[in-house]
């Protein structure tokens, strides 16, 4: 093996811990939301606020976390938002009362922000300095550190109920991965180096352009779609298609599976098609899919509607934040939190034009957003497209299995 190529794989591990950090985190605390029911003696609706909350901490740290980036690099601000998500976890298991979960959650929120964005800018950085496309299967770390993290939940909880003992372990397994990837994580990332120098030489707020929101809509349509078919999938199939107990949970599963699978395969798809053609015709599979599945009605070919989505859909996010850390720190951090938005109001939308009119009409809206994606993939400009008055970029190269 090539020492080029040693050097990729081993900032491809190191940036892909990350990932694998971001959802092993979530998916911990996410999955002892009733112990800490149980504990603070919360109602549904302060459940949701606090899920809620989280969400809002992401959605509203994108003028922060652009300066973050700009100031301490892609590499710091990793390494010290994944530290801080693992002291937060600390923190959850002896929270006192409700008004302090909320804000330990807040603060959730943005270390989350803060670590999508810089991990999403090293994986872009490492694409363009080493010219081969892996962000799909770093995308795919982060889904396995959320079956993981599931995995470790139920095993730590058949031993004991106590948060302080979980939520531990698992902060002691986040400090160790991070300090162990540290080492391999690029010096600095594509947000810097790809905005202009007089842009750079500005400071505060820079208002987004044209591309940019283009980019912002993709992700937010994207993830409405990701978000609504995970919160709408198993109650659709239970009462609309009319399927067994044991069949509802499989619209979840469908959709995950596919895209962990589609997201393994997708940086060679988009080595040979490019990024435009995977996001359109992606989505267009998506969106068409669901609607002919929600025409048809019945089990199977819901089932297959959804495979379509999770196939289709898997690749739009990797692709976008590439576009988007080619534009500058700026862009980066407003696409990161139009995609947190879409994940925290997408299902609520759903929920909003299913108690107006029906379920039905509330999974038709989630294809029309992945129609939508299709739509907002013409007007940006993707890799290795040529920009008026600069020379093409050279198509990437494949991450070799």
């Amino acid at each position: 093996m090539s020492p080029v190529r040693d050097d990729f794989r081993r900032s491809q591990v190191a940036i892909g811990a990350l990932f694998f950090v971001l959802g092993f985190q979530y998916a911990t605390w996410v999955s002892r939301v009733p112990a800490l029911k149980a504990r603070l003696d919360l109602g549904e609706a302060q459940i949701g606020l606090l899920l809620m909350t989280c969400g809002v901490g992401a959605a509203v740290s994108f003028p922060l976390v652009a300066v973050l980036t700009r100031r301490l690099g892609s590499r710091s601000l990793s390494v010290l938002s994944a530290l801080a998500l693992g002291v937060i976890l600390l923190a959850l298991s002896v929270v006192p009362n409700y008004p302090v979960t909320l804000l330990v959650l807040f603060l959730d929120g943005v270390a989350v922000g803060c670590l999508n964005v810089a991990m999403n800018a090293q994986g872009a950085a490492l694409e363009a300095r080493f010219e081969r496309t892996t962000m799909s299967r770093l995308h795919a770390t982060f889904s396995a550190g959320s079956l993981l993290a599931a995995l470790l939940a139920s095993g730590v909880t058949s031993l004991t109920d106590t948060l302080a003992v979980h939520f531990g372990l698992a902060a002691a397994l986040l400090a160790v991965l991070v300090v162990a990837a540290r080492p391999g994580l690029l010096a600095d990332g594509p947000a810097e180096a790809a905005e202009p120098a007089e842009r750079k030489r500005r400071r505060g707020f820079v208002l987004p352009t044209a591309v940019t929101l283009w980019m912002g809509l993709a992700m937010v349509f994207g993830t409405v779609t990701e978000g609504a078919m995970n919160d709408w999938s198993a109650l659709y199939l239970k009462d609309h298609v009319h399927a067994g107990a044991g069949l509802a949970p499989l619209g979840i599963a469908v959709v995950s599976v596919m895209m962990v699978c589609a997201r393994i395969f997708a940086d060679g798809w988009r080595t040979r098609f490019g990024d435009s053609l995977i996001v359109r015709t992606g989505s267009l599979l998506a969106g068409l899919g669901l609607a002919l599945a929600l025409a048809v009605g019945g089990v199977v070919p819901t089932l297959l509607g959804f495979a379509c989505v999770g196939l289709g859909v898997a690749a739009v996010t990797p692709c976008v934040y590439v576009a988007a850390a080619r534009q500058g720190a700026d862009a980066l951090s407003l696409v990161a939190a139009m995609g947190t938005t879409g994940l925290l109001a997408g299902p609520a939308v759903i929920g909003f034009i299913a108690g107006a009119t029906s379920l039905l009409w509330g999974m038709a809206a989630v294809a029309a957003s992945a129609a939508v994606v299709s739509l907002c993939a013409t007007r940006i400009r993707w890799p290795g497209q040529e920009a008026p008055g600069a020379p093409a970029e050279a198509p990437l190269a494949a991450d070799p299995a």
